[in-house]
């Protein structure tokens, strides 16, 4: 199984632009909030910034270890956390008709997008209705011969008395849904809410016996939508009115400022600064983009890979960059002999490298080198201050094993992110997202 969270986007009562009739130069953008922002439902103001990055920490372990077990088909990883999340990105979305709006997470490691719906067997709490079916006059149940049914991978779709297609996930953690895949009427706000994108026949999972260990008991979430590879994914139902191009631009977390998601002409990216790598699928894993992390280099002094297949993935849902361990090892001895400081060793759980805090202490210049993309980052996507001990805490951690690498969310703040899929490549351009 390869997915993990997912969903989206807001609607407004103006006019609507419909996905049978709008042509391939179809260019909207939705709002993304970061679930730590003051204006995400799960903002928590009495939280210090520590806090709130040890949570986001844990939650990072938590993610790359399902994504972990998903790539390796193990059952579990040395010294697994699961712990209840949210996702780190979330949106608002309308679906049926007459349209219900919903809140749910999006992710570029995931693909099916569902939604838990009535009649439920199990479903975990949610402060909202549950989505009808009977009550849209635009929903419809897809057939077992279908051919969305028929792409779901082995085991993960069956055929209902009825004849109605039956699709069952399982995530990394043990979570799961299931349910019925049909079609509906889905749409977007865009532009600030003053066009709204509907998409009729989206496919989707309508959940009927749902449990999701990684979601609380607030009641906020009510299901997830994927930005991944797979072909029931959102950007693969819609990549031929997108030019299977999107964009996102994420802004620190602390910000008032959403970030923005672009679909289409508007997700292309230009000008001075622009840095393309190959953007690499793997068959056996069509979820996932991979790119190729050749080196690292640290101040002046360069570390390779040696590898060239695509070694890391780059996705939005984990906070934190992880390196295969014995790369990771090289990196932070290099790391260490520029740095010339004292480690802290009683480390807060689960950071790794931690040092004192000093004003105008020297930091070197770190950068990713893809395949053809230099990539530098700034102290603001590979460290964490938690002012309550004065030290600063590497955001860059060993990966939960060998081969697996992942470029977290954190390394990509304040950088246009382009996801070419026709065109095989991701790009990067350094931007201040919250003007974007």
């Amino acid at each position: 199984m390869h997915a993990f969270v997912l969903f989206f986007v807001a609607l407004s009562p103006f006019s609507v632009i419909s996905f049978v009739e709008a042509n391939k130069g179809l260019s909207f953008s939705v709002d993304l909030i970061h679930r730590d922002s003051p204006l995400s439902p799960f903002y928590n103001p009495s939280l210090t910034l520590s806090e709130r990055i040890k949570i986001a920490a844990l939650r990072s372990v938590s993610r790359s270890n399902q994504i972990g077990i998903a790539l390796l088909n193990e059952n579990k990883l040395p010294e697994s956390i699961l712990i209840p999340d949210h996702g780190e990105y979330l949106m608002k979305f309308y679906i049926g008709t007459p349209p219900v709006e919903k809140f749910a997470i999006v992710d570029t490691g995931s693909d099916l997008i569902w939604i838990q719906c009535s009649p439920c067997e199990k479903c975990f709490s949610q402060d909202t209705p549950l989505f009808e079916p009977s009550k849209s006059s635009t929903f419809s149940s897809l057939s077992c011969d279908s051919q969305p049914c028929t792409i779901l991978p082995e085991g993960q779709h069956a055929c209902s008395d009825s004849g109605e297609c039956i699709y069952a996930y399982q995530y990394g953690d043990k979570s799961f849904t299931a349910g019925i895949l049909g079609t509906e009427s889905i749409t977007f706000d865009s532009s600030g809410g003053a066009n709204t994108i509907a998409f009729p026949k989206s496919i989707f999972g309508c959940g009927m016996y749902n449990n999701f260990t990684t979601i609380d008991e607030d009641g906020k979430l009510t299901g997830l939508v994927g930005l991944g590879a797979g072909p029931l994914s959102l950007v693969s139902q819609i990549g031929d009115q997108i030019g299977h191009k999107f964009s996102y631009c994420l802004v620190p977390f602390t910000s008032n400022s959403t970030s923005k998601l672009k679909f289409g002409n508007g997700a292309i990216i230009n000008g001075d600064g622009v840095v393309s790598t190959p953007l690499i699928i793997k068959p056996i894993l069509p979820t996932f983009y991979f790119l190729n992390l050749e080196g690292i280099t640290i101040g002046q002094k360069t570390i390779q890979t040696g590898r060239t297949d695509g070694n890391i993935i780059i996705d939005s849902g984990t906070v934190m960059t992880y390196l295969e361990p014995s790369f990771y090892n090289n990196f932070v001895t290099s790391l260490q002999e520029v740095l010339s400081v004292e480690v802290v060793q009683d480390l807060p759980f689960p950071l790794n490298f931690c040092f004192p805090y000093q004003d105008e202490m020297y930091f070197p210049d770190i950068a990713f080198q893809f395949t053809g993309a230099i990539v530098s980052l700034r102290p603001k996507n590979t460290l964490f201050w938690l002012d309550d001990n004065n030290i600063l805490c590497l955001a860059i951690a060993p990966s939960p094993a060998t081969g697996i690498s992942i470029f977290g969310n954190l390394a990509q703040i304040d950088f246009q992110v382009e996801y070419d899929l026709e065109g095989k490549k991701v790009s990067f351009a350094p931007t201040d997202c919250t003007n974007n």
